[in-house]
């Protein structure tokens, strides 16, 4: 019967260090999701930026502009 405890502790041992290593792969790809997902919300949030700027500068009102050097 010791052998029998013997291996199911082992056995045990084991599962536990492929969950421990499975689990700080996972952590490491969710690390790695995460920032990308920062990065790609930040450059949004430029494009979005730089959209608004140029909408502005298509959108003026004419009367705000100056007058054209002919006149």
């Amino acid at each position: 019967m010791t052998g029998s405890v013997e291996e199911r502790l082992a056995e045990l041992e084991a599962r536990i260090a492929f969950q421990e290593h499975a689990l700080a792969e996972m952590s490491d790809a969710l690390a790695e999701a995460r920032m990308e997902n920062y990065r790609q919300s930040e450059q949004l949030r430029r494009a979005m930026e730089e959209l608004k700027s140029m909408r502005g500068m298509v959108l003026a009102d004419p009367g705000t502009e100056p007058p054209p050097p002919h006149y």
